[in-house]
């Protein structure tokens, strides 16, 4: 199966672009929407410092909480799902399940397809359960990364990564797969600038 998605229909919107504090405790996710053949999809909607960071910008796209079809949760870290519970008719997908309401449905995230153009893939390294959302968008293929990345600058070395060797490969595989990385607390920077850390 090849890596990317084979459609180019997708289109995305970065809602808020986070940040890490370098000395303090504040964080924000960035959280992502994504749109493609009737799918409304929120990528991490994760810690904010107000809701009106995700539900603004969501606003000014003519959507509210209840458009949304399907949230993906890249993992499990707070920083990255704690306002998941904004959108209540959406089915929920991480690694291993998609869930809505109070059903749930096994299945394995590794080329799960939500459709042709949106494609998921597993890519453990911050955690275990990492997972990556491929875009397939008519400017080229945008990874919503999660956490393999806070921001362009890494961290090099993530001090939460279980194992740093998985880190590298799965970053490496998705450096191979997209033209444009959305990381987990930073904006979008190109995959092939030549200075993205391994």
């Amino acid at each position: 199966m090849t890596e990317s998605p084979l459609g180019r229909s997708a289109v995305y919107t970065v809602l808020t672009a986070g940040y890490v504090g370098s000395t303090g405790p504040g964080v924000a996710a960035t959280v992502s929407y994504v749109s493609d053949a009737g799918r409304h999809v929120i990528f991490d909607p994760g810690m904010v410092a107000d809701r009106d960071h995700i539900l603004g910008p969501l606003a000014a796209l003519g959507l509210g909480p209840e458009d949304i079809t399907d949230v993906v949760l890249s993992h499990h870290h707070p920083d990255n799902t704690v306002n998941a519970g904004l959108f209540t008719r959406a089915r929920v997908h991480d690694h291993k399940v998609e869930y809505r309401g109070d059903q749930w449905t096994n299945r394995d995230a590794e080329g799960y397809e939500l459709t042709p153009s949106l494609r998921l893939i597993r890519t453990p390294g911050h955690s275990t359960e990492d997972i990556t959302l491929l875009a397939g968008t008519d400017a080229g293929v945008v990874a919503f990364a999660g956490d393999l990345w806070w921001h362009a600058d890494g961290p090099a070395d993530d001090p939460v990564a279980p194992d740093r060797e998985l880190l590298r490969a799965s970053r490496r595989r998705v450096l191979a797969a997209a033209d444009v990385i959305v990381p987990g607390h930073g904006a979008p920077f190109a995959a092939d600038d030549g200075n993205v850390p391994l």
